[in-house]
């Protein structure tokens, strides 16, 4: 390259030649002092040095260089934007380096000298963080490489090695889920964990490969298959297994292992954290019955009558003694306490709060609620309540999780209970005949529409179309579309026979019919049909052809009324199917390409290319769909219009790496959220201060008004530092840990000396583990009450040890120093003079002492 006059800069007559392609080449080493990868390093422009060094994000070795040497002008080699040191401000070339890129002008130029702050502060001030100014644009930019590069992505093959042809067609369904993928490729630094096997760190290992720029023919997924095998035995050995329980094995652990505890609202007045009404059942102590159901069904009656207005005369209106609204994970075979309707009940929402500027956090009292005396005494005994649930998220949860709220009504009493239910897929059976019959017919529709199910998926096909259909089927097998199998699923239940309902209020078997519909719909929607069924004796297959739309899927005939879903439209993204019988068979994928909209035929270590109708005439058995919507795209384009705007900014803005991976790859990324990063109290946790490159990206002003304009949410963050307060609530804990840990040894081994104690208490094992993981350091949160009922029996109107229960032995003043801080109950001892007690309670003896001698 020539060297060329712009832009008032009197330092540009120092360029030296050089080509866009040679300054790729050196995108690819490494800094020359201290050998740190890309992205970002910063290559010399002065005539006849081929420095290339670090930036802000490592050591500045760029910097360092500029310094010494005097050589003005540097460029970012991920960017290839020009810097002046001398004139402090970015320069432009009128030749620009090779190819107009038109992704090239997306970045704002950060400069890779340091920005003069002063570090110095205050004795007791707030520990000024700060993380590269570079990051946000990148990260709103996938395509910062050659395009050519990016074309051919993704398109690698899994080697089989050993039957695990089921493996990896769910690995490349997965791999080609852009919320997922970009996840594991844009926010590597948020994969830790410290649970085994690390899958998530397997799963993303093999993520960087699939997509590697090289594109290697294939990959070998040993670790992640070993990690896999050491979690569920049942995919040990080299038997073929099931492709949908895989994926259900997997997702469960990646959300074990990346699961985040969601954030709960920050009461500044007294400096706890606050409940949320709809979790009463989970506060330490409770409030009285009457209070507490009349509040559980009130809000039952307001959600059926906005489910189901035409059944309003059915529910009954009483005042129910115990609350019926309650949560289970029916349709998944685990069910977790996460998921987007948690997620959005614990989100923090700051709408129009700005924080002000200031080197200080907001002054609030630090408080542990489970310090609280009035948590310490239960005066008369209940079971317990255990210490109060968290809600978690994770990136598994964000993307697949979704909501199904059902309804059964009692056709005694007319009484309707509603349930609300977390689904991370969908298992829907594949009608036959007569089945198809019911759902297609004229009368049946009208009830369902009536019932408020989903009947009116069907009303523009009309009777006449379908009695075409059912003619075809007598000579090709019936017509199957996924409708079908969705109206099916969605179908009102008939309780009875066999599958009786349990009605609380009639307190016997009833016949009933329940209802459901969709509350929140997901990001991606995983669908699974079910094509095998399992006897006693042999199992069989259902290989009839369910036909699948590539694009339109129409959710909306689904959604329970007062469903906020805005988006219902979804296209599909990849398709896993199985050839073969019940017994044997093979399992191969197909998915579109993200970057060229082609789809690929995954069969182990070959992809090929293939058409539209190849795919159509698959036999499906787990389908991914994402949302669609068109609105996404247009402000991805607005947002990097306005960083080509190139406006000076006064100030910069902190935004959650997370929360802008959803905006890259959400057709719905919901309100902006730094819970991430930071604390109840606006600053940052003191054990994320040294993730914080990792967790935060700094955008420009005017980027940051208009994403927070369109999406609300925050709050917004112009300053980061260490909270000073989670410090010292950090400090405290330490501390009542070792009170409790020292006080526990010490009471025990003089327990342990007693040669004939007069009494021995009992305690529950399970809530001892739990208080074990608090003073050690593995739990946060310490344990609720003390909880002895599942060790209990009463025999005669008195509480004894229940025989071979799970309990350990601890003396009075040991049970006296838990109680006083825990509480909880019930007081269970046992007398040693009675020898064949000794006898009983010998092993659980042991299981104490083995416990407390590992303390």
């Amino acid at each position: 390259m020539p060297p060329a006059t712009s832009c008032d800069c009197p330092h540009l007559d120092c360029v030296g030649e050089i080509t866009k392609e040679e300054l790729i080449q050196k995108s690819h080493g490494q800094c020359q002092d201290c050998k740190v990868g890309g992205p970002n390093l910063w290559a010399c422009l002065e005539d006849g040095c081929a420095y290339v060094g670090c930036g802000e994000s490592h050591t500045d070795h760029s910097t360092v260089h500029s310094q010494e040497t005097r050589h003005n002008l540097t460029v970012n080699l991920t960017t290839l934007r020009v810097w002046c040191y001398a004139c402090g401000k970015e320069v432009f070339l009128e030749r620009k380096l090779g190819p107009h890129s038109p992704h090239a002008n997306i970045k704002p130029l950060p400069s890779p000298q340091s920005t003069g702050q002063d570090n110095s502060r205050a004795p007791g001030s707030p520990t000024s963080l700060r993380v590269p100014s570079n990051g946000g644009c990148e990260d709103l930019d996938m395509e910062t490489e050659e395009e050519d590069d990016l074309r051919a992505r993704g398109l690698t093959g899994l080697k089989n090695i050993g039957n695990t042809c089921y493996m990896n067609a769910a690995l490349q369904a997965l791999s080609n889920c852009p919320p997922l993928t970009q996840f594991f490729l844009e926010c590597g630094g948020l994969v830790r964990t410290d649970k085994k096997p690390a899958l998530c760190k397997s799963y993303q290992k093999l993520v960087s490969d699939l997509w590697h720029k090289n594109r290697p023919s294939y990959v070998v997924p040993t670790n992640l298959f070993q990690g896999i095998k050491a979690i569920n035995p049942m995919f040990r050995g080299y038997s073929q297994q099931d492709s949908q329980e895989f994926l259900r094995c997997l997702m469960d652990q990646l959300h074990e292992e990346l699961k985040e505890p969601l954030a709960e609202p920050y009461d500044q007045s007294n400096g706890n954290v606050m409940m949320d009404d709809t979790n009463e059942a989970e506060m330490l102590i409770p409030e009285p019955d009457e209070i507490q159901a009349n509040r559980e069904w009130q809000k039952e009656k307001n959600m059926i009558n906005d489910l189901y207005p035409d059944i309003d005369k059915d529910v009954d209106t009483t005042t129910e003694t115990t609350p019926i609204i309650s949560s289970q994970g029916a349709i998944k075979a685990q069910s977790r306490t996460s998921g987007k309707h948690v997620e959005e009940q614990g989100r923090i929402s700051f709408p129009g709060h700005i924080p002000k500027m200031s080197s200080s956090p907001p002054k609030a009292p630090s408080g542990w609620p489970s310090l609280n005396p009035a948590h310490k005494k239960v005066t008369t005994f209940s079971p317990p309540k255990n210490k109060r649930q968290k809600k978690y998220r994770s990136v598994i949860s964000d993307v697949f999780d979704g909501t199904i709220v059902s309804s059964v009504q009692c056709l005694t009493c007319d009484r309707v209970s509603v349930t609300l239910e977390n689904f991370q897929d969908i298992s829907l059976p594949i009608p036959g005949k007569e089945d198809l019959a019911k759902l297609h017919s004229s009368t049946h529709q009208t009830s369902l529409v009536k019932a408020g199910s989903c009947g009116e998926a069907y009303a523009p096909q009309g009777w006449i179309a379908f009695v075409m259909e059912y003619i075809k089927s007598w000579f090709w097998g019936p017509v199957v579309t996924l409708q079908d199998c969705l109206a099916a699923f969605f179908a009102r239940d008939e309780l009875k026979g066999d599958n009786m309902y349990s009605c609380e209020k009639c307190k016997k078997l009833r016949n009933g019919v329940k209802f459901c519909k969709m509350q929140s719909l997901p990001e991606i929607l995983c669908i699974h049909l079910k094509r095998f069924r399992h006897e006693l004796m042999f199992s069989t297959k259902i290989s009839t052809h369910v036909s699948f739309p590539l694009e339109g899927l129409d959710l909306q005939p689904f959604l329970a009324k007062d469903s906020s879903a805005q988006t219902t439209n979804y296209d599909l993204l990849s398709v896993i199917c199985h050839h073969g019988t019940a017994s044997s068979g093979h399992y191969i994928a197909y998915c579109r390409n993200d970057v060229n909209n082609l789809w690929y035929e995954f069969d182990d270590q070959s992809v090929t290319e293939v058409s539209e109708s190849c795919v159509q005439n698959a036999e499906a058995y787990v389908l991914f769909y994402k949302k669609s919507n068109e609105d996404a795209l247009k402000e991805r384009r607005r947002v990097s219009g306005l960083f080509n705007m190139m406006e000076p900014s006064l100030l910069q803005f902190y935004v959650s790496r997370q929360w802008l991976n959803k905006f890259k790859t959400f057709a719905e990324p919901g309100p902006i959220s730094n819970d991430d990063f930071l604390c109840l109290h606006g600053g940052v946790p003191p054990n994320k201060a040294n993730l914080i490159d990792d967790l935060v990206v700094m955008l420009p002003q005017n980027v940051w008004d208009h994403l927070y304009s369109r999406y609300g949410g925050g709050p917004a963050v112009n300053h980061l530092y260490v909270c000073h307060t989670c410090q010292i609530e950090i400090e405290k804990l330490e501390k009542r840990r070792k009170s409790e840990l020292d006080m526990f040894v010490r009471l025990n081994k003089a327990f342990q000396e007693e040669e004939s104690p007069v009494v021995i208490y009992c305690i529950s094992m399970q809530w001892f583990r739990e208080w074990e993981g608090f003073v050690k350091g593995k739990d946060n949160d310490p344990p609720g009450p003390i909880d002895n009922s599942k060790i209990t029996v009463n025999k005669n109107g008195h509480l004894t040890l229940k025989q071979g229960a799970d309990s350990g032995q601890i003396s009075e003043e040991t049970w006296n120093f838990l109680h006083s801080i825990y509480g909880g109950g019930p007081l269970v001892t046992v007398r040693p003079s009675v020898g064949h007690q000794e006898a009983e309670s010998s092993q659980s003896e042991e299981k104490i002492e083995v416990e407390t001698r590992s303390v």
